[in-house]
């Protein structure tokens, strides 16, 4: 059994640890999104390090329709924010570039501008910036490189999508926020519309290799071997000298 309570707190004295040993009185710069990752990592760097030191940052890409779930998350930590609406950037961007850009790369880029917007903000405040994927969306590359897969420490990036939600509850997070529908944001779609099969289904094979449907393991099995680059370093050539 999942213990959320001990994890919790393991987590907490790691993100401790990481500050001390990576920027001591440093703050935790956060992406504030509104789903239930960057809600439970905001609240673990708050009873890491307390609300003083943490700082969410808010991006819409225009108009975001469940933009009051992010300052809901803010509201209940008490943290400091800022919103920095990121339209301008990216449409001056898709503009700038002599070609029409292809479906893709127009889905990926508000992430992209996004993680430069929080390295910003970082810089300006003695900052380190919060990754806030989980390993359900890692195990299959349901992240955006250099964007959201992007940060300097990563709470939760062991933990599947149900664990992530069991240390919300145990945090005292509002049931709005750990219990929201995981939308990416990206192309109006849920990510179990996309992906093709459900965050349980994928928690259940990753914990326990087990799943009922023989199309949707190769799918995760697909999906998992062609991401894998994201997971790893980037390969570098070694001149052996």
């Amino acid at each position: 059994m999942f213990d959320a309570q001990s994890v919790k707190n393991s987590c907490v004295s790691w993100i401790r640890d990481f500050f001390k040993e990576n920027g001591e009185g440093c703050n935790a710069i956060v992406g504030i999104s509104g789903g239930k990752d960057s809600s439970v990592v905001a609240a673990l760097c708050v009873e890491a390090l307390g609300k003083d030191r943490v700082i969410g940052v808010l991006m819409p890409n225009g108009q975001q329709h469940d933009i009051d779930m992010a300052e809901l998350l803010v509201r209940h930590l008490g943290i400091r924010s800022y919103t920095v609406n990121i339209k301008d950037a990216f449409d001056g961007l898709v503009n700038s570039i002599p070609f029409e850009i292809s479906e893709q790369s127009r889905v990926n880029l508000p992430p992209r501008i996004r993680m430069a917007t929080l390295y910003a903000v970082s810089q300006s405040h003695n900052g380190r910036v919060a990754n806030t994927c989980n390993l359900s969306e890692d195990y299959v590359g349901y992240s955006t490189r250099y964007g959201d897969a992007a940060g300097d420490f990563s709470p939760c990036a062991n933990l599947t999508v149900q664990e992530v939600k069991a240390i919300g509850r145990v945090l005292g997070l509002p049931d709005a926020l750990v219990d929201k529908v995981p939308i990416d944001g990206l192309c109006g779609k849920t990510d179990e519309e996309n992906l093709g099969f459900t965050y349980a289904e994928l928690d259940r094979y990753i914990r326990e290799g087990l799943i009922d449907d023989l199309s949707k393991k190769e799918r995760i099995d697909r999906l998992h071997k062609n991401n894998l680059f994201k997971l790893r370093l980037m390969p570098s050539f070694n001149p052996e000298i």
